[in-house]
């Protein structure tokens, strides 16, 4: 048992790791090749999402399209895929594009505070004592991303915040929106096909564009995003949930912002002050607030 653990650990340090490592990457892409985004969108939707479908083809047979033979779960996947997985990684990656990876990873990490809201408003109920904290720290926390610690003016491109706050609202529909998918499907068929749905309205954009400069470079990176950011940090993470609890691994995930910032300052020079640092913190702290267990946590009144 005890070695189970020590090897989910590994699993889900590693998966995150790998999520943080490839939002560098395409920062990378993005800067200094001048990849357009909406084409590495749609090719890490294609490709991650092909990958996935046939690795559970490979274990599973026909099986693979097993989803489809059910229309009321073909319109819950229609409805994941255009309204969760296509917002969620076309945002992020404009949040990185417009400004950089650190910063847009993080602004993902306001997933959490939305689904609080949106909990609180679906059930009318109050929030908790502890998401009211979350709130109030996560609000913190951007304003000091936001605006570097400086009310008057701001550090942050407002293109950059407005897709990094939509890369949050994203994660979070991404999480609500799959669960009677899940419940009923093996996740990587339902992540597989709806990366591979999601691929088709960048279609036109993947057979029409010309890329600037196509190097040795440029696809290393891509096929890492894919396989290595994508494929194996979701293999990892989904191994990960056999031997740890989710709230262990919702503590865990916050290596991947932290392996954002470290990359990104140490291989690109992406300059970073101690506000945003401080505001970051703010930020992933909300989500380790959220992976407490609800028992020890206060009940709202």
């Amino acid at each position: 048992m005890q070695r189970s653990r020590r090897l989910g650990l590994t699993e889900v340090i590693s998966g995150g790791i790998l999520w943080g490592a490839s939002g560098t990457f395409a920062q990378a892409v993005f800067s200094r090749y001048q990849v357009p985004t909406l084409w590495l969108t749609g090719v890490r939707l294609l490709l991650a999402g092909l990958l996935l479908l046939l690795w559970y083809a490979a274990g599973h047979g026909r099986a693979v399209w097993a989803l489809w033979r059910q229309p009321k779960m073909v319109g819950q996947l229609l409805l994941f895929s255009l309204l969760g997985m296509v917002p969620s990684q076309l945002t992020y990656f404009l949040a990185i594009a417009y400004g950089n990876a650190p910063t847009a990873t993080v602004l993902q990490f306001l997933g959490p505070l939305f689904i609080i809201i949106y909990l609180a408003l679906a059930h009318r109920t109050w929030p908790r004592r502890i998401d009211l904290l979350s709130i109030g720290i996560a609000l913190l926390g951007t304003y000091l991303l936001v605006t570097n610690g400086h009310l008057t003016s701001l550090a942050l491109a407002p293109r950059a915040l407005f897709w990094g706050l939509l890369a949050g609202v994203s994660s979070a529909s991404y999480t609500l929106l799959p669960r009677r998918l899940l419940a009923a499907f093996d996740a990587r068929l339902v992540v597989g096909w709806a990366m591979l749905v999601g691929s088709l309205p960048f279609g036109g954009i993947l057979v029409t564009t010309r890329l600037p400069q196509i190097n040795g470079t440029v696809i290393g990176g891509i096929a890492f995003i894919v396989i290595g950011g994508t494929m194996l940090a979701y293999l990892l993470y989904l191994k990960s949930l056999e031997s740890l609890t989710p709230s262990t691994t919702g503590m865990l995930s916050a290596f991947e912002p932290l392996t954002a910032t470290v990359l990104a300052v140490t291989l690109l020079g992406t300059p970073i002050t101690g506000a945003e640092i401080v505001g970051g913190l703010c930020i992933i702290a909300t989500t380790l607030l959220q992976a407490l267990p609800e028992k020890v946590t206060p009940a709202a009144e």
